[in-house]
């Protein structure tokens, strides 16, 4: 999954309710209406650098709206989404949500006017919540009452406003009254580089050797035994027809059920320029259908509107576009794919993705990426807002969000914040679908013959080649309690207390909701361009993490939508209610450990350089989340089961 750079604003209290909204602003400089919690809580573990962004850079930030009557639009979502009730599958419009419970246009003109007013650009308004809006350092420092500043943090220049946010004392109260937040202006993590454009594609790599076909095919029979048993390679990664038979998508397939008729978006960083050709290769080598005519598009900047390339990791993006749009394809052949790109991974991904539900651009949005952590001081109130009202369009208007739910298990081993347990933001938001990660193994005849949670470990190849070291944490699905929501409705009375009371007496949202494959080792073969020593070419790798988990699950949902003949729409109350029916499989832990031998070549190339060889174990239970009967909070209430289309 790949990273988020976080927006990094202070949070006022330590874990918020569902849409978190406090008073917006405080009286704690007379003559100015100060933004509570609006001051960067890291700049305490920061270095200013004594600078300040360039005069002449246009910083792009947004106003955010409060709603009206959050806990109306909550009850009408939790009415809609229950497959038990009367109302169930009656979306609002765009149109209807606007107009119940976003703010109204009133106060919208208002923000509007005022920005104008105080010299401000206008961009865009998305959902009547957000007004985009761009403006020189000097008048944000002047508007604001503030002063931004360069600062090193975590080894990168960011900068950032030095104190709280504060509005003019005539700044009109239709605007005080309805401001929930100020977001942008603080970097956290990243430097924006305006101007730049995108780079080629990224260094190739290639999986080792041996490795085999489908589980079981090749035993690594020249390495130790362990317990008592010479074990299988891993995978060099399954294909789509692979995946398309363990999931029970075949037969529907090949009946003309593949998704047709639904839209998925992916939204990720960046465009990949190689993507169209790769896809069509991709399909071609695997037999799977070419995109017809509009059947792939892209909402994309314009070639010099990407930042934080270098940042952000610019080319890294490229492999996240190409698993997510392979995968989706490999599922549902037949649905509408749009890719939405965004500027950057920080703000520019925030408004790419709040756009797509905004415009309602598809009927199903997977997106592999997050921020690694719900810590209240790395996101802030205003983010946090943000993707809740969101999120919570998206769900009152009948699109499915599904988000990556991490690759670093309960974050303590080797995560962003190795002293806290945390789930990642945003697949814990309440509205979305947290998707989990399991390992699994498919056979020649395309059948599961196991699935476990994904949580590895792996020993290294002691030095005379004779024996296994001991097992060490490695990576796995992010699961776990989240810091930030209360329990929500659809979790009551199926998630046990020992897992959504984790850190308290308080009932909180748990993650994930359900899973699909995540383990890099039994993975998912993609095709991209990329870089090698002798050229640049299209080629193959395995790749996995719940950023495979997600827009494979994404395309069972869209042959679902098709099958049933209806959108499946805000997801999770239907999975809880599914739990310990044949719509889901329980997945528990193994009751002997699975091991796995792995190949890699030192070089990430060939064999010219040698070959490591390491041990997997399946499914350790070192980290706080475990598979057991029932929901749990490494895989949430299982995976997709032989009656999930029906």
């Amino acid at each position: 999954m790949r990273s988020r750079l976080a927006l990094v604003v202070a949070l006022g209290t330590a874990a918020a309710s569902v849409l978190g909204a406090g008073p917006a602003t405080a009286a704690a400089r007379p003559g100015r209406h100060v933004l509570s919690g609006s001051q960067p809580r890291w700049l305490t573990r920061a270095r200013a650098t004594g600078g300040a962004p360039a005069a002449a850079d246009k910083i792009q930030f947004g106003i955010l709206l409060n709603l009206r009557d959050a806990a109306a639009a909550e009850a009408t979502l939790a009415s809609i989404s229950d497959p038990a009730s009367a109302s169930y599958g009656k979306w609002l419009t765009t149109s209807q949500f606007k107009q119940r419970y976003a703010p109204a246009q009133s106060d919208v003109d208002a923000v509007r006017a005022w920005l104008t007013g105080q010299g401000f650009g206008l961009r865009d308004t998305l959902g009547g919540m957000y007004v985009e809006a761009s403006g020189s350092t000097a008048q944000i420092n002047k508007v604001f009452g503030t002063t931004l500043k360069n600062y090193v943090y975590q080894g990168k220049t960011v900068h950032a406003n030095s104190t709280a946010l504060s509005l003019p004392e005539n700044t009109p109260s239709s605007v005080i009254g309805v401001l929930s937040g100020v977001l942008g202006l603080d970097q956290g993590q990243a430097l924006k580089t305006p101007g730049d454009t995108l780079p080629g594609p990224d260094a190739g790599f290639r999986p080792g050797t041996p490795s085999s076909a489908y589980y079981g095919e090749k035993t690594a029979t020249t390495l130790p035994a362990a317990n008592g048993k010479k074990q299988p390679y891993v995978v060099r990664g399954y294909e789509p027809k692979q995946y398309q038979s363990a999931y029970g998508v075949s037969d529907l397939i090949k009946r003309g059920v593949d998704g047709r008729g639904v839209t998925v978006a992916v939204t990720d960083a960046f465009a990949s320029p190689t993507i169209a050709s790769d896809i069509a290769t991709y399909s071609r080598k695997h037999g799977l259908p070419a995109f017809g005519r509009h059947q792939f598009t892209q909402i994309t900047p314009a070639p010099d509107g990407y930042q934080l390339i270098d940042e952000c990791g610019g080319a890294g993006w490229y492999g996240e576009e190409t698993l997510d749009v392979e995968a989706v394809h490999s599922m549902a052949p037949g649905a509408r794919i749009v890719y939405v790109g965004a500027s950057d991974c920080a703000a520019g991904l925030d408004e790419a993705w709040a756009a797509t539900i905004d415009n309602h651009v598809a009927d199903i949005v997977t997106n592999s990426w997050g921020s690694g952590t719900d810590s209240v001081a790395d996101l802030g109130q205003e983010a946090v807002d943000f993707y809740s009202q969101f999120s919570l369009e998206a769900a009152l208007t009948g699109i499915t969000v599904d988000f990556s739910s991490g690759d670093a298990g309960d974050e303590t081993q080797g995560g962003t914040h190795p002293e806290l347990k945390t789930v990642d933001f945003p697949a814990d938001l309440p509205y979305v679908t947290g998707v989990g990660g399991t390992s699994v193994g498919i056979d020649k005849h395309g059948k599961r013959v196991w699935e476990h949670g994904w949580q590895s470990a792996y020993s290294a190849l002691s030095a005379d080649g004779k024996s296994w070291g001991d097992p060490v944490y490695s990576s796995g699905g992010g699961g776990g309690t989240s810091i930030l929501f209360g329990q929500p409705f659809y979790q009551r009375g199926v998630v046990p207390d020992a897992i959504s009371k984790y850190f308290g007496s308080t009932r909180m949202r748990t993650v994930p909701d359900i899973s699909m494959p995540g383990d890099p080792n039994t993975g998912f073969r993609v095709g991209q361009t990329q870089e090698f020593p002798d050229g640049t070419y299209y080629d193959e790798y395995r790749i996995g993490g719940t950023s495979l988990a997600s827009p494979l699950l994404a395309g069972l949902q869209a042959v679902q939508s098709q099958k049933q003949r209806h959108l499946v729409g805000f997801a999770n109350p239907a999975y809880y209610r599914a739990l310990n029916s044949n719509k889901i499989t329980d997945i528990v832990a193994p009751r002997t450990p699975v091991l796995q031998a792995r190949a890699n070549f030192v070089n990430g190339v060939d064999a010219a350089d040698g070959r490591k060889f390491q041990l997997q174990t399946i499914d350790v239970q070192t980290t706080t989340i475990h598979s057991t009967r029932g929901y749990d909070a490494e895989t949430g209430v299982g995976v997709p089961g032989p009656a999930f289309f029906k």
